[in-house]
């Protein structure tokens, strides 16, 4: 029997805008006014706003060969308000924009927005408005992200300290590794389509690419711990391009020590069977979401009972460079490895 497939022109723009609108529940006190007017209001009660936006197109940053549309609409979400929880605020508001080709169905898109959904709901966000638009290249989406801080308790690149430590949560490598695994047995599919996918139980780091979960717990550690960092951002193109940037906005120098970057077992095993360096993934993979912040010495006890933060360098003077001591005792300059959209 055969999927029920309904044709997007057979509802049109407002009607499918309704139907795929139709279940929202509003979370947020703070949403005046959402879905289904002009524009949306939003009352933040003295609080400061961030506001940040991140676009996802197919074939660049998603291949539906093997991204299921669920995971897709979940992903477009997690990973702006990975960009909120990184400046130390609390997401609160989304607007989600796409546009498609006629090869997509209501039913697809409808699959696509019970992602959106799914990740609004976990952590606590109203979806208050957007755009739906045709594409002759297949489907794009553009998501906004807003939250709440209160005022001047947001955490920018530039503010990183000389002797600060430098952390990072979780592990890294993960969603690069997942990536490739997916993109290796797309590559023997299409030239054996009769062979089955061969995943090799490899769950944690496929869910790392298909399904990251922006790290608010972190955030809300930190904040019960007494932590303040002094610059963060997420780890999006590779933690050595964003070390690099926080020294660069800060006009520091910063050691990275190889030894003390987070790297999960199944990652390890894994770079090993593609002749990878785990260490190269962790640098320059990207799409791990992590949080990398520096913060004050005199908060190291604080830090080292966590088993979700990992302490990797520190902050130095601008004229010590930016460098990895590796495990062999070598000194290399640290270079930005990370994923660039613009050389495909």
């Amino acid at each position: 029997m055969s999927e029920e497939r309904t044709e997007i022109n057979s509802l049109g723009e407002f009607g499918l805008i309704e139907f795929l609108t139709k279940n929202i529940e509003i979370q947020q006190s703070s949403t005046i006014l959402g879905v289904g007017d002009d524009a949306a209001v939003i009352d933040h009660f003295g609080r400061q706003t961030v506001v940040s936006t991140d676009m996802l197109v197919e074939g660049i940053h998603f291949d539906l060969m093997y991204t299921p549309l669920k995971h897709l609409g979940y992903k477009s979400v997690a990973v702006n308000l990975s960009d909120i929880y990184a400046m130390n605020a609390t997401p609160t508001h989304i607007t989600v924009s796409i546009a498609f080709n006629n090869r997509f169905s209501v039913e697809a898109l409808n699959e696509f927005y019970e992602g959106v959904y799914a990740a609004c709901e976990k952590y606590g966000v109203d979806l208050i408005g957007g755009d739906t638009s045709s594409s002759q290249k297949g489907f794009v989406i553009s998501v906004t992200a807003l939250g709440e801080v209160a005022p001047d308790q947001f955490v920018k690149r530039s503010t990183a300290q000389k002797g600060d430590l430098l952390c990072v949560s979780g592990d890294l490598g993960a969603a690069f590794l997942g990536l490739t695994l997916l993109e290796r047995e797309k590559k023997i599919y299409l030239e054996s389509p009769q062979l089955q996918p061969d995943l090799e139980e490899q769950t944690y780091i496929i869910g790392r690419q298909l399904k990251p979960e922006p790290r608010r717990d972190i955030i809300e550690w930190l904040e019960k711990n007494d932590i303040r960092p002094t610059a963060m951002m997420d780890v999006s193109d590779g933690l050595s391009s964003e070390i690099l940037h926080i020294a660069k906005q800060s006009n520091l120098g910063v050691v990275l020590y190889e030894e003390k970057i987070p790297i999960a077992q199944e990652s390890k095993e894994m770079a090993l069977k593609f002749g990878m360096d785990p260490t190269a993934c962790a640098l320059s993979g990207g799409e791990d979401y992590e949080l990398l912040f520096t913060m004050k010495q005199e908060d190291y006890d604080k830090i080292v009972i966590s088993e979700e933060i990992s302490v990797i360098g520190y902050m130095a003077d601008i004229s010590e460079g930016a460098h990895i001591h590796t495990k062999g005792g070598n000194k290399f300059k640290l270079v930005a490895q990370g994923w660039n959209a613009f050389q495909q």
